[in-house]
């Protein structure tokens, strides 16, 4: 049974058909979100925990949600936050260099399972990996997602003639990145 958002959200609101309203708005969104958080932090284990704080985050302040975005705006914008403070605790935990994550997320990919692809594929998300985080998730969200820039827009809230740049930029930096390597 698929619900539109309104509907879920209307179902949400009602104390008999909360939890199950929260079922069925995981089962649309688990999928994407998880992939989402998986294009920015590689490794499936944190991308599959991350994917759970999401929900946990969601389940907590659904009621909140003024709908003054799409929901599934809110759910990515929750997802995104979740991805940057993770990325930014790992480098702090750690006291890694932008640099030296990157090559850390680049040996995962490297070795995981879980991500096939050829050496063209390979070269493309090492590229990726090279860029500042928030450039990386812009490039994701259009490239690989097809997100309008309204849409990234709301998720980030960042001006979409910024984002247009931050995507420019990034495409010229992967198109530099490849012609070396």
């Amino acid at each position: 049974m698929s619900l539109k958002d309104f509907e879920l959200l209307e179902k949400f609101c009602q104390a008999d058909t909360q939890h199950y309203a929260f079922h069925l708005l995981v089962k649309k969104y688990q999928e994407k979100v998880y992939w989402h958080i998986r294009k920015m932090v590689i490794s499936h284990e944190d991308a599959d925990d991350l994917t759970q704080e999401v929900f946990i985050k969601v389940w907590e302040k659904l009621n909140t949600f003024r709908q003054q975005s799409q929901l599934y705006t809110w759910i990515y914008r929750i997802a995104t936050n979740e991805c940057l403070n993770f990325l930014t605790k790992k480098r702090k935990r750690f006291f890694l260099p932008i640099h030296d994550i990157a090559s850390e997320l680049a040996e995962k990919l490297e070795q995981n399972a879980y991500l096939s692809g050829d050496e063209v594929q390979l070269k493309l998300r090492k590229a990726l990996l090279k860029l500042p985080d928030k450039q990386r998730l812009v490039f994701n969200m259009k490239y690989f997602d097809d997100m309008s820039y309204q849409d990234m827009s709301e998720i980030l809230g960042t001006s979409v003639g910024a984002l247009k740049a931050s995507y420019h930029h990034a495409v010229k930096k992967i198109e530099e990145y490849l012609k070396k390597h």
